[in-house]
């Protein structure tokens, strides 16, 4: 199991809506999500303004334990990761911040042929820090080679590959696939609305939309892509057909596809 927690932001016209003060005299809400990444399925989502920090709703999303959670550093809180995450037996992988003090207690061998470049066992050594987060951690060094940026990751898991490791946190781009769904193919583009209950309602309602059709692709094994499915219920919304016929089976008919279609999407 591996979640990935993330938030977007989602820029408003502050002279329409005035409650959405973000900075620069600019207007924006945030988008907070916790995403498995089995099927870019969002399981935890929190609106807030635009000023509210990252960090401090990462203690809201719920934690299982064994679980993998992908956050960016933005997040890293060490107070909060060794509370939300350690003490409750879950692992989180996150990047490294440049200015991180810490002393190594041990060095692995890694292979440098996958782009490897030092695994360590390490302690937080600046003032504050070994209070907030006093267990050891795992730095991983990685160098991408197609960029040549060297990232640093860090986690609480010590029996993955270090590879993995690494791997484990670029799955987190999967997360910004909903938002990009949420902006585009379910046209949350302008708001019908000012106030903060308008604004927030169409942004459920689009979330609502979202999870429905993925239940309808899983429920009735649907073939094509969400997008495809998305655009096809929304030209025949109102007509009667079966929905599997009409996705799984393109040699039917326009007619017999369109007679058929709300009767199985009444009973779901």
């Amino acid at each position: 199991m591996v979640y990935a927690f993330d938030s977007s932001t989602i820029e408003l016209c502050l002279m329409l809506c005035p409650w959405a003060t973000f900075h620069h005299g600019r207007g924006a809400l945030k988008m907070h999500r916790l995403m498995d990444l089995r099927g870019s399925i969002p399981i935890f989502v929190r609106l807030t303004d635009g000023r509210v920090h990252d960090s401090k709703v990462m203690d809201k999303i719920p934690v299982e334990p064994n679980v993998y959670y992908l956050v960016d550093k933005g997040y890293v809180k060490f107070d909060s990761l060794y509370k939300h995450f350690h003490l409750k037996n879950a692992y989180f992988v996150t990047r490294a911040k440049d200015n991180m003090v810490y002393e190594i207690l041990e060095r692995r061998n890694v292979d440098p042929d996958g782009g490897l470049i030092s695994d360590q066992t390490i302690r937080l050594t600046t003032v504050k820090t070994p209070s907030k987060h006093p267990d050891i951690l795992r730095l991983v060094m990685y160098e991408d080679f197609s960029t040549g940026i060297v990232y640093g990751f860090l986690s609480n898991n010590f029996q993955l590959e270090a590879l993995t490791i690494a791997d484990l946190y670029r799955k987190r781009w999967q997360v910004e696939l909903f938002f990009k769904w949420i902006k585009q193919p379910l046209h949350i583009k302008t708001s019908y609305g000012t106030s903060i209950n308008a604004v927030f309602i169409q942004i459920w309602i689009a979330i609502c939309d979202y999870l429905l059709l993925i239940i309808a692709k899983k429920q009735f094994m649907l073939e094509p892509s969400l997008h495809t499915i998305s655009n096809s219920i929304g030209q025949i919304l109102f007509k009667r057909g079966n929905i599997r016929d009409i996705f799984n089976q393109p040699t039917l008919s326009a007619n017999v596809q369109e007679a058929e279609f709300v009767d199985q999407l009444s009973l779901w």
